[in-house]
């Protein structure tokens, strides 16, 4: 099978919902839905999170994050920081466990140091997306932060599925940009429920289309791609140098330049960025 009946194979499957997830996956994607519930109180979705050790280091790490800890006053208990962090960035964060399991069980080298590298490009686009959107636009910080999560998940389901198809990631990215990315992006993103304005930001980061100054989730998301250190190892044609540091940075939003308004919440961009990376 050579590269391009592969991308159509497996995009096809996430077409009709066939997709094949790591076991821890999928308990994940329960405890998602169970804080979903609106009867769920934080009170509750403590004791969950502390039978999913993962995300449990992870919530402490981000309630002690510059962006989450206003006062300073570090936590290290789970229950306070899920009362820290409220149930929209709790949703972020197990979605962020969810991505960053679904590569989990690659072995091959290769593979795994691409699995990693993306997922340290959506750590910075995650980050930046919630600055963004909170010095920049009205649009909700903690949805920029899960859309920056959740906007490369075809990239990590591929991955997850590449042992299988010998080569299917050598040479340049045109063929998974042409027939994998939207497609099978866009089952993936529906098998996990994904609300339709994080979908549809995410397909507007696919077609490239958006204005600047943003003003939209989608053009959000496309800024912090073009701002992100790290580049997508699944696009290596970028060049993360010259995307992040020019024409982007001079922008000015309200008599200010991009590249002011970044070095000001440059702590809150790193501290956030790190406790992401896991």
């Amino acid at each position: 099978m050579d590269k391009i009946d592969a991308f159509r194979n497996i995009a096809a499957q996430a077409g009709r919902g066939e997709l094949v997830f790591p076991t821890n996956v999928d308990a994940s994607m329960k405890l998602q839905k169970a804080l979903e519930d609106p009867e769920c109180h934080l009170e509750a979705a403590a004791k969950m999170v502390l039978l999913e050790p993962l995300v449990a280091a992870r919530a402490v790490a981000i309630a002690n994050s510059v962006a989450y800890n206003r006062s300073g006053a570090e936590i290290a208990s789970v229950r306070a920081a899920v009362m820290r962090l409220g149930f929209r960035t709790l949703h972020s964060l197990v979605a962020a466990v969810m991505v960053r399991q679904m590569t989990g069980k690659v072995a091959n080298p290769a593979l795994k140091a691409k699995a990693n590298r993306l997922w340290e490009h959506t750590a910075h686009v995650a980050a930046l997306s919630q600055i963004l959107a909170k010095r920049l636009t009205r649009v909700d910080p903690e949805i920029a932060m899960f859309a920056g999560i959740v906007h490369e998940v075809g990239g990590f389901y591929l991955l997850s599925r590449a042992e299988e198809f010998p080569g299917l990631l050598e040479g340049d990215s045109e063929d998974w940009a042409e027939y994998g990315e939207k497609l099978i992006g866009r089952g993936v993103l529906k098998k996990l429920a994904v609300p339709e304005i994080v979908l549809t930001a995410v397909e507007s980061l696919w077609t490239g289309i958006g204005e600047q100054p943003p003003l939209t989730l989608g053009d959000i998301l496309l800024l912090a791609n073009m701002l992100a250190p790290v580049p997508s190892p699944l696009h290596p044609e970028i060049d993360a140098a010259s995307a992040a540091v020019t024409e982007p940075l001079e922008m000015e939003i309200d008599g200010e330049a991009l590249g002011e308004i970044l070095e000001e919440n440059r702590e809150e961009i790193k501290s956030l960025t790190a406790a992401l990376m896991f």
